[in-house]
């Protein structure tokens, strides 16, 4: 029961992810993003990661947690492409 109720805190944060990235690569902007939150977020997830890895307890949630990561990292990469956007927009 406590690796589904993880699953199912882990997807319900996870469905915002995909939701921000799409928006952010839209916007071309990081002016509402945060370097900081993000890391974060990243560095949480990694928490995660090594508890599962470590406690051995290697199931289905450990797959949640590297999708929900690997999303995340993806919006770190769009942050540094936007903040190219943001530059060459005050260069004009």
């Amino acid at each position: 029961m406590n690796d589904f109720l993880e699953a199912m805190m882990l997807i319900c944060f996870g469905l915002s992810w995909p939701i921000s990235l799409i928006k952010n690569i839209k916007s071309h902007s990081a002016k509402n993003m945060s370097f900081r939150f993000t890391v974060l977020i990243i560095l949480g997830y990694f928490a995660g990661i090594t508890s599962k890895i470590l406690s051995g307890t290697i199931n289905y949630v450990l797959m949640i947690y590297i999708f929900n990561v690997i999303v995340v990292c993806m919006n770190l990469v769009v942050y540094f492409v936007n903040k190219k956007y943001d530059k060459k927009l005050k260069l004009v």
